[in-house]
C-alpha cells in the first residue's frame, strides 16, 4: 500500500507540474451575428421572417518543441440555436523547413487547394426541402474519413509561388450500415501565386478519389477535380472556380443517390472606404440515380445570385445588407418550392 501511495503521489506531482510548466500557447477568436432574414419562397409557400442569432468561439493551441517543430490544433464551438462543437480538427506538425503534416481529421488535399471565390455576406438563404442533388461547391468530390493524413510542402516548392499537398485516409473501423459512407480516399492539390503588373494572381485546384461502401458493399466511387483562379488589384478582387465529378447523397430510408455533376462559381468584391460591395453567382447541374450502377437521365440544377453591402461601423463591428435569389430544377422540372429570394439585415461583432 505504501508503494502505491508513493507512486500515486509522484504521478499527481508530475501531472501538476506539467499542467503549469508545459501549458501550450492558446489564442482565441470568435464572433456574434444578430440579424433578421426575410424569405420569399416560390410556388405556394408563404413568406417567412426569421431572427438569426449566431455565435462562434474558436480556440487555437500551439507549441514549439526544442527541435523547432510546431505542434498545433484547434476547436470551435458554434451556437446557431443548438450548441455544437466542431472538433474535427487535425493535429498539425509544422517543421523547420516550412513543410507540415496533419494527422487525423486531415481532410482532402483537393479541397485544401480550392481557390476562395468572392461571395456575398449575410445569412440569407432559402430553406425549402428538395431531392435536388446539383452541387454548389467546387470540391464536392473531395471525400475523406477521420483516419487520415495530409502532407503540405513548404512555400516555393520546386518553383517560386508553388505549394503542393497530398492526402490519404482509410476506414475508421466503424460498422458498415445501410447509409453510404467513404471507406478510403486520396487527394492531390496545388496552389500557385504570381503577379501580373499590379495584380496578384492565385491559381489552385486538385484531384481526389474515394471508395464508397453501403452495408459492406462497394458502390460507385466518389471522385472529382476542381480548378480556380482569383485576382486582386488594389481594392478589387475577382475569382472563378469550376468543379466536376461524382458523389453520393443520403436520401433517407436507406436510399442513396449517386450523382454525376459539375458546378461553376464566380464572384467579385470591391472595397471603398468603410464599405465592401460583393456579388457572387453559383451554377450547378447533375444527373442522379437511386439505382446503383445506373446513370440518371434527367437534370437537377441550382442557380443562385447573391449580393451584399457591408459597412465597417467600428473596429470589429460591421453592418450587413444581403440579398439572394435561387432557381432550382429537380429531375428536369422546375422546383419552385425550394427556390425564391431572401433578404438579410444584421450586424456582426468579431474579436
Amino acid at each position: 500500500m505504501k508503494k502505491e501511495l508513493l507512486m500515486a503521489s509522484a504521478l499527481v506531482s508530475t501531472l501538476g507540474a506539467a499542467s503549469v510548466a508545459q501549458a501550450v500557447t492558446a489564442t482565441m477568436a470568435g464572433s456574434m451575428k444578430v440579424g433578421v432574414e426575410f424569405e420569399s419562397p416560390g410556388g405556394t409557400a408563404v413568406d417567412t421572417n426569421n431572427v438569426k442569432d449566431q455565435s462562434n468561439f474558436n480556440i487555437s493551441l500551439s507549441e514549439t518543441t526544442d527541435a523547432g517543430t510546431t505542434i498545433s490544433t484547434s476547436f470551435e464551438i458554434v451556437d446557431e440555436g443548438t450548441v455544437s462543437a466542431d472538433d474535427d480538427n487535425a493535429i498539425k506538425l509544422t517543421f523547420t523547413d516550412g513543410s507540415a503534416l496533419e494527422l487525423l481529421n486531415a481532410g482532402n488535399s483537393a479541397g485544401t487547394h480550392a481557390v476562395s471565390v468572392p461571395g456575398a455576406g449575410g445569412e440569407q438563404g432559402i430553406g425549402g426541402t428538395s431531392s435536388n442533388n446539383a452541387p454548389t461547391g467546387v470540391d464536392f468530390g473531395a471525400g475523406s474519413t477521420a483516419l487520415g493524413v495530409e502532407w503540405h510542402s513548404a512555400a516555393d516548392f520546386l518553383a517560386d509561388g508553388l505549394k503542393l499537398s497530398a492526402s490519404f485516409s482509410t476506414d475508421s473501423g466503424a460498422a458498415k450500415t445501410a447509409t453510404a459512407r467513404v471507406d478510403s480516399s486520396y487527394g492531390i492539390g496545388a496552389t500557385y501565386v504570381t503577379s501580373a503588373g499590379d495584380t496578384a494572381v492565385t491559381i489552385g485546384g486538385g484531384f481526389s478519389g474515394s471508395e464508397v461502401a453501403k452495408t459492406g458493399n462497394q458502390i460507385p466511387d466518389q471522385a472529382g477535380f476542381n480548378i480556380g483562379v482569383s485576382a486582386v488589384t488594389g481594392d478589387l478582387t475577382v475569382g472563378v472556380g469550376y468543379g466536376d465529378g461524382d458523389t453520393f447523397a443520403d436520401e433517407g430510408g436507406s436510399v442513396t443517390s449517386q450523382t454525376d455533376g459539375s458546378v461553376t462559381t464566380a464572384g467579385i468584391s470591391y472595397v471603398t472606404g468603410d464599405i465592401t460591395i460583393a456579388l457572387g453567382v453559383t451554377s450547378g447541374e447533375a444527373k442522379d440515380s437511386t439505382t446503383v450502377g445506373t446513370a440518371g437521365t434527367n437534370d437537377d440544377s441550382h442557380d443562385s445570385t447573391s449580393a451584399s453591402v457591408t459597412y465597417a461601423v467600428a473596429s470589429g463591428v460591421s453592418a450587413v445588407l444581403g440579398y439572394t435569389t435561387v432557381d432550382q430544377n429537380d429531375e428536369g422540372t422546375s422546383d419552385e418550392s425550394s427556390g425564391g429570394s431572401a433578404w438579410y439585415v444584421g450586424a456582426t461583432m468579431s474579436f
